[in-house]
């Protein structure tokens, strides 16, 4: 099976020009989304939690059976880690990616730097989200739907811009297979979370077949 990157070419859409680089249109586009899914689902999210404080005794949109439950995630300690809901921190990462995907896509050139620091901020992003993964799995046992849209958007967001930041490692070895094999390794990451979600909650998932 071949796996087609939203680039063709390698790491390097275009060459960087006084350190600044210049993103390719299919990178450009996948920002813009997963900026706006994520953007849509923390909003989303946030608004249910306010839901929620004003009245406790609401149901969220997203409580659909006991497995899939945000009501049940939402009132946990690990929906607000740094004392406030999680979902205000993916308001404003999210709004970042937006812009960034809308500057890509203007063919603005951005400083290397800049998505240096934008893959950092990604890679805290990816590892938050599977802590809360395992949270939910195995502490909290219960998934909350539109996390989940937010952990779908944060892998392929992180393997869209991690060899964007990593374009003056062109000729690293390293840097040129991680490239070339970022989407298999997508499609197994995605493998792996759902088969953990199958068997955590199959006693469940049995019940409906």
């Amino acid at each position: 099976m071949t796996v087609t990157a939203p680039d063709a070419v390698p790491v390097a859409d275009e060459p960087a020009a006084g350190n600044t680089v210049r993103v390719g249109r299919a990178s450009a586009i996948w920002l813009l989304i997963a900026g706006v899914v994520g953007f849509a689902a923390a909003f989303t999210l946030t608004v249910e939690k306010i839901e929620i404080l004003i009245n406790p005794a609401y149901v969220p949109s997203c409580s659909i059976n006991p497995v899939l439950s945000c009501g049940s995630v939402m009132v946990t300690p690990q929906a607000a880690l740094f004392g406030f809901p999680n979902p205000l921190i993916g308001i404003v990462a999210f709004t970042v990616v937006t812009v960034t995907g809308v500057l890509s896509l203007a063919r603005v050139r951005l400083p290397q730097w800049y998505w240096a620091g934008l893959a950092v901020g990604t890679l805290l992003g990816v590892v938050f989200v599977h802590w809360l993964i395992i949270q939910s799995l195995y502490h909290i046992g219960a998934l909350c739907p539109y996390c989940m849209v937010v952990w779908a958007v944060m892998i392929p967001l992180f393997a869209v811009v991690t060899p964007i930041a990593l374009r003056s490692l062109a000729d690293n070895p390293i840097a040129r297979v991680l490239y070339q094999w970022r989407w298999p390794l997508v499609v197994l990451w995605f493998t792996a979370l759902i088969l953990m979600i199958l068997v955590r909650f199959w006693n469940y998932w049995s019940t409906l077949i």
